[in-house]
């Protein structure tokens, strides 16, 4: 890359990833404004969560052909427009139904980004994979933390919840403009890559499921988290406020770990310590939730941030060709989006069962535990070892 290039690489990955998470955490804190206003029962308001999950794990499966029939340029300039869309929608009007359409249509876009970006990284930053993947999912993690912290305040400066939902179409319009006005993304290729073959590769399932199942809690905490707290006795701001705080670590994480990742080439020890810190923050979600409230939280999000970069990462890994990575990790998060969809579900489920939110948190606990046993089957041997020999778009079935 030019410097000229370079520099705007960089500021797009900012400004793409501070969009693609609003559309989910500027819900949970104004929750029981909109159930009150819209009637909408614990489970059908997780759907508000739920659905932009669901459409983003649908999308990323069709991304490969997504991106043979838009580019890069087109699809994510669409995506832009959808989120834009959905925010407006969302300001104008007031009702369950339309809150949850822009679910769909939010998350729609959400998705066409998602699935595009990644292989624009390995593309444009091919030198530089794990900081370029740290700073993207710092941003989207900051972005999400964000939303949680403004939209009660500019609800509550409109007197309007829908205000504090809508208001994230400004940030949609700037990066939309300036996608447009930067040139960077390829254009469309009309030969679709040989199909991943995503059904018969054990690996990739594997993959799969691993960065649904370790990153599920996220989607768990943005839905719950201020409402768990709502239930102890805290306030509208102060339960929206922990979501930043969480973000905070999380975009630490993001940031601190893929740049440690960038010294070697095993994710393991990285990746265990931040299945640790998911468990210490769950445990303490459990049992002392009043104590130190921001220790638990910090040590979740520090270890959710940390668990969507360098999972992405160890996914982008196992090809060396930026367009095979790219839709290899399409399949990756479009299988693990659609675990995460079941979460926040899951979270209002259990608590319209038992009448509180630990359950959840035994359940999370239980299935990060699982995963670190996991962790152990990613050695590089297991895959950079035939990529020397195995030609880009080949399955493998390690």
């Amino acid at each position: 890359m030019t410097l000229n290039k370079s520099l705007a690489g960089w500021a797009l990955l900012l400004v793409l990833g501070l969009n693609l998470r609003p559309i989910l955490s500027s819900i949970s804190p104004l929750l029981g404004e909109i159930r009150q206003a819209t009637g909408l029962s614990f489970q059908s308001s997780a759907l508000l969560t739920s659905l932009p999950v669901v459409c983003m794990g649908l999308v990323a499966l069709i991304g490969v052909r997504v991106e043979a029939r838009l580019g890069e340029r087109r699809g994510i300039a669409l995506g832009l427009m959808m989120i834009l869309l959905a925010c407006l929608a969302r300001w104008l009007m007031g009702q369950a139904s339309a809150l949850l359409v822009t679910a769909l249509l939010g998350g729609a876009g959400v998705a066409l980004i998602q699935a595009l970006v990644p292989a624009m990284i390995k593309r444009e930053f091919r030198h530089r994979v794990p900081v370029a993947m740290g700073v993207y999912s710092a941003s989207l993690m900051a972005g999400g933390g964000l939303a949680a912290l403004l939209s009660p305040v500019v609800a509550t400066h409109f007197a309007q919840w829908q205000a504090g939902l809508g208001v994230w179409l400004l940030p949609a319009l700037g990066a939309l403009l300036l996608w447009a006005w930067l040139p960077l993304g390829a254009a469309r290729n009309p030969q679709v890559p040989p199909a991943l073959e995503g059904l018969r590769n054990r690996r990739a399932w594997l993959l799969a499921l691993y960065f649904g199942l370790v990153n599920c809690g996220y989607m768990s905490l943005v839905a719950w988290l201020p409402a768990y707290y709502q239930q102890l006795g805290w306030g509208v701001l102060p339960s929206g406020s922990l979501l930043a705080y969480m973000t905070i670590f999380q975009v630490i994480a993001a940031l601190l770990m893929p740049v440690l990742a960038q010294r070697g080439v095993d994710r393991r020890p990285l990746l265990v310590i931040s299945l640790l810190a998911q468990t210490v923050g769950y445990l303490g979600l459990i049992f002392a939730p009043l104590d130190y409230p921001h220790l638990w939280v910090a040590l979740c999000g520090f270890g959710l941030g940390a668990c969507f970069a360098l999972s992405l990462l160890l996914t982008l890994d196992h090809h060396r060709d930026p367009r095979h990575a790219g839709q290899l990790a399409a399949f990756v998060q479009g299988v693990g989006f659609l675990i995460n969809a079941i979460s926040p579900w899951m979270t209002g489920w259990l608590r319209q069962l038992t009448g509180d939110f630990v359950s959840a948190w035994w359940v999370l606990t239980v299935t990060v535990l699982a995963m670190l046993v996991v962790t152990r089957v990613f050695s590089p041997a297991s895959y950079r070892i035939e990529l020397a020999v195995v030609a880009p778009g080949q399955r493998f079935t390690h």
